[in-house]
């Protein structure tokens, strides 16, 4: 159990951040064989597996997720710099130094040294940060690139919500349903996970990391003198599903007898907050048509929208949900409307 003290100054300091890179790596887990990824995941998986299988580019990984023990030790996995561009990760995990690699080595794979994929991070660390860069870059571009403008859509509005309910509603309400392995009682957050540590307030500062393939696969990096790093699952990774099992088929749908096939897949996808450009995404609509959807909805009181800096997001009201239970059947998660 990791144990995280957190006092006012802390929790002032507590910023959300994204991080392609964490997300390369946890997709790369959520593929190896033995793993059965949920519906979101499967008709990404199957060429990703094949990617996996056939790419001799990706030896390094290979080499990380298969000859190692369990956990990453953050010279493997830097502090995320709250990017939207993996390649300037990349490039950091390339530049990192020779002498912390050296020791992260020792604390982190005690007695391991001699492994064969361990050796290189020893014997010319800059050499191995580089390959291993090298072999994450080759699987973002034929595995994770083509999703990445609707992963980074997630992503963003994942960022902007929390970050809307850090401010308005309080830290309570920032950590309720962050991560199921999670538990915040003031003042501390705990993680669970293989490891016993404590730390106190003022130790590190907490970093929130958004992940779309965060599934089965969530990353608690502690190595980091400066920083704590907590992954957790984006909303809305149901996005990457084959767009055939978007809308219910034939005349058994009621709420798109009612409403028009169109304004009820919008309301389906609304169990979150979400922007026009990001419903239009998962949809595969226009964003202009989605935006006049949305406009009825509202104007019917079953959506509500509030405005984030300069983005307009949408929510179901309770009037909505009320809708989608009697209609549809379907049992709606997500915060009460503003």
């Amino acid at each position: 159990m990791i144990r995280i003290e957190l006092d006012e100054a802390a929790l002032g300091a507590t910023r959300i951040a994204m991080s392609p890179l964490r997300d390369a790596f946890c997709a790369a887990h959520l593929q190896l064989p033995g793993r059965t990824p949920s519906w979101p995941y499967q008709e990404w998986v199957g060429h990703a597996r094949e990617v996996w299988r056939e790419d001799d580019r990706l030896r390094p990984l290979w080499e990380l997720f298969t000859e190692g023990p369990p956990g990453v030790s953050d010279f493997l996995m830097p502090r995320p710099l709250g990017t939207p561009d993996v390649y300037e990760e990349l490039d950091r995990l390339r530049a990192t130094d020779p002498d912390f690699v050296r020791e992260q080595v020792a604390v982190c794979y005690p007695g391991l040294e001699e492994l064969p994929f361990l050796r290189p991070y020893l014997t010319d660390p800059q050499a191995a940060c580089g390959a291993l860069a090298d072999a994450y870059a080759a699987w973002w571009q034929e595995a994770i690139a083509p999703h990445w403008p609707l992963m980074r859509r997630l992503v963003e509005d994942e960022v902007l919500v929390r970050a809307r309910t850090f401010a308005t509603e309080g830290v309570d309400a920032l950590f309720v349903g962050l991560e199921r392995r999670a538990r915040w009682e003031r003042p501390v957050l705990e993680l669970t996970k293989y490891i016993d540590v404590e730390y106190a307030a003022g130790e590190r500062r907490l970093v929130l990391v958004p992940l779309v393939f965060a599934e089965g696969c969530r990353l608690y990096s502690t190595d980091d003198p400066e920083v704590l790093s907590v992954s957790f699952q984006a909303r809305g990774a149901g996005a990457l599903r084959e767009r055939a099992a978007a809308e219910p088929a034939g005349g058994g749908d009621r709420l798109g007898l009612l409403l028009g096939r169109g304004r009820a897949a919008v309301l389906r996808e609304l169990a979150g907050p979400l922007t026009t450009a990001g419903l239009a995404d998962r949809l595969g609509l226009a964003p202009s048509t989605v935006s006049e959807h949305l406009s009825l909805l509202a104007g019917a009181e079953v959506v509500t929208r509030h405005r984030v800096g300069r983005s307009v997001y949408y929510q179901l009201t309770d009037t909505g949900r009320s809708l989608l239970a009697l209609l549809a059947g379907e049992g709606v998660l997500g915060a009460a409307a503003a």
